[in-house]
């Protein structure tokens, strides 16, 4: 059967790996944590995707402890391997009896690259993410194992995660100075819910040349319709959500607006939040999660769907967050006089619109 969507691909950051628009997030594969799909519901949603053209499935060590990996591995063991781009992570602890078993040094690297590959059934990772920021380990020490690890073949490709703009930008750096490896994505929470990357993140992702994996894309599914629309609304996620705050009055009067917009256009709320990350530029992919086949399927239907300029104004209006000091400060007019001189506005910019 051939799915009625076709995914398209983008270059991943300053190389030439083809990636699918859309990245399948595997973190509700398994039930170690006491929730999420079992292993035949798993490989479906995992061939729905695939069956449609996705090639780019984000996994990690921690997820379910393992137990995701091992899903994601008897699924690739019965496919040609040279077909999907697995990306999976390491830093968070996989043994808290151990402190070597956690962070980014080199020994948890090493350790946890080696179990990822025996989990997964796969002699090399298409793509490591850098899962969190440990300020205990240097830079340096992070790059430099990195690299090692691309030039035994056993990772192709850098990315990182959930770690500041200041590191992301100094490992860069030193791994183009040293002739190392360099990081060619970046994955963080990024939706209309979460828009505070735009301070610092999204500025040294694009000046970089990475690309931008949103993780949460449908802010934990309060953008789905689920809290607005009086949709299935399971009492754990909803926990957790309003501990997050994603539940408050504001951020529901944000899913209003996703919802009043997918109803214009006839799509679901979901297709809107997806489409809404993926407008803002080439390099922006949002990672969706799936339980089911019909949750995938409907995801993947935002490719489908476009946005014009006035669905986007009304979506950036509704969800914008201040961008703080220094950047209100430099947006200042007089400010601006000052910087580039009182004819500025006969200078073109090398961005569009920049004066």
């Amino acid at each position: 059967m051939t799915s009625a969507i076709q995914l398209r691909y983008r270059l991943l950051g300053r190389s030439g790996l083809r990636v699918s628009e859309l990245c399948l997030g595997t973190m509700s594969f398994g039930d170690n944590w006491g929730f999420g799909a079992d292993e035949a519901t798993s490989h479906a949603v995992l061939d729905a995707y695939a069956e449609a053209g996705g090639n780019f499935l984000d996994t990690a060590n921690k997820y379910h402890n393992g137990q995701t990996e091992e899903i994601v591995g008897t699924w690739l063991a019965k496919r040609d391997r040279a077909q999907s781009v697995v990306a999976t992570k390491y830093t968070l602890a996989m043994d808290h009896g151990n402190p070597n078993a956690a962070g980014n040094h080199r020994k948890n690297l090493v350790q946890s690259v080696e179990d990822s590959l025996r989990r997964m059934q796969t002699d090399y990772v298409d793509l490591l993410w850098v899962h969190a920021w440990d300020d205990y380990t240097p830079y340096e020490e992070t790059m430099r194992a990195l690299d090692d690890l691309v030039r035994a073949g056993k990772v192709l490709y850098l990315g990182v995660s959930d770690t500041p703009a200041w590191v992301v930008s100094a490992s860069n750096v030193a791994a183009e100075l040293r002739g190392w490896t360099s990081y060619v994505g970046l994955q963080i929470e990024y939706s209309l819910l979460q828009r505070t990357p735009e301070r610092d993140l999204l500025p040294m992702a694009d000046l970089f040349g990475m690309s931008v994996v949103g993780w949460s894309p449908l802010g934990a599914g309060v953008l789905t319709g689920k809290y607005t629309r009086g949709g299935d609304n399971d009492s754990l996620r909803k926990t957790a959500n309003e501990q997050r705050g994603r539940t408050s009055d504001e951020a529901l009067s944000i899913a209003r607006v996703v919802d009043a917009v997918a109803d214009e256009l006839g799509a679901s709320s979901a297709q809107v939040a997806l489409a809404w990350v993926a407008a803002q530029g080439y390099g922006f992919i949002p990672i969706a999660g799936a339980r089911k086949v019909a949750q995938i399927r409907d995801s993947m239907g935002f490719v489908n769907l476009k946005l014009e300029d006035s669905h986007l104004a009304k979506l950036n209006e509704a969800s914008a967050v201040p961008l703080g000091f220094p950047h209100d400060f430099l947006a200042n007019d007089a400010v601006k006089d000052l910087v580039r001189t009182e004819g500025r506005g006969r200078i073109v910019g090398r961005r569009a619109g920049q004066r």
